[in-house]
């Protein structure tokens, strides 16, 4: 059988009030780690060591920094079709910039139309972590789904900080809840809750059919956990990815 096509779609335009005076010229992924990096070099190092090399970064505010590092840190060749590049807001579809994180993708939409891919990897910019994502793709395949979640375990006693994943034993989203004063613990670990990671793997058909019913919905608030999700958990066809079944060739218990 042939590779699946997969276009990895970056969401980079998070102003990050909460790390001023970092991004007071800067988007937030741009905030430099560890000397010469940049925080949006995890995600892009997780996505091109899984193997999918056609990368948009979609950008929007104070983005002439991100711009710049992604074009003289990430080049990749072209022979294959292999490519990251940075997309900045161009109001495609009216007079607005980005109203949400669903609302970029949506105003980008040409992005997914040109490729045709058959999967749409969704990931934020400004996460510190380590993560194959192939393995993810992998277990959204194989479930059957239209939509996959990747979800980090955290105490239940602080999950009230985050979105929230609520699923059955066999990984079926049945709510996804934003901040829950109660959050709900896992089959496996009543003390424990799934957490969002924002990272979202969707079937690309099923995906676009989304957007453009969110676009049409004018008490959305167009965003990906806020209405997207929630959008394939009322239709059956959410899945929660364990992040802790996430196995990086070449680590350690180190590691």
């Amino acid at each position: 059988m042939a590779a699946p096509r997969v276009l990895a779609i970056v969401l980079a335009g998070g102003e990050g009030k909460r790390l001023m005076p970092l991004t007071a010229d800067r988007a937030k992924p741009a905030v430099p780690f560890g000397g010469t990096y940049r925080l949006i070099d995890f995600v892009l190092s997780n996505i091109a060591n899984s193997g999918l090399t056609k990368i948009a970064v979609l950008t929007q505010y104070k983005s002439h920094s991100l711009d710049r590092h992604i074009s003289k840190t990430w080049q990749f060749s072209t022979l294959l079709g292999s490519y990251v590049t940075t997309v900045p807001a161009q109001q495609r579809t009216g007079k607005t910039w980005y109203q949400g994180s669903a609302d970029a993708i949506f105003q980008s939409l040409n992005l997914i139309n040109d490729d045709e891919p058959d999967y749409v990897v969704v990931f934020g910019a400004d996460n510190i972590y380590r993560m194959d994502v192939g393995n993810m793709l992998a277990a959204h395949i194989a479930s059957g789904a239209d939509c996959t979640v990747a979800g980090i375990r955290v105490p239940r006693h602080e999950a009230s900080e985050f979105g929230i994943i609520d699923a059955t034993e066999d990984g079926h989203i049945q709510r996804f809840l934003e901040k829950p004063a109660d959050p709900p613990g896992l089959p496996d670990s009543p003390d424990e809750s799934f957490a969002s990671m924002g990272n979202y793997i969707f079937s690309a058909k099923a995906f676009e059919e989304c957007l453009r019913a969110d676009a049409e919905d004018e008490s959305s608030k167009h965003d990906m956990g806020g209405n997207v999700v929630p959008y394939f958990v009322q239709k059956g066809q959410a899945q929660v990815y364990d992040f802790t079944k996430n196995d990086v060739p070449g680590s350690t218990e180190k590691d």
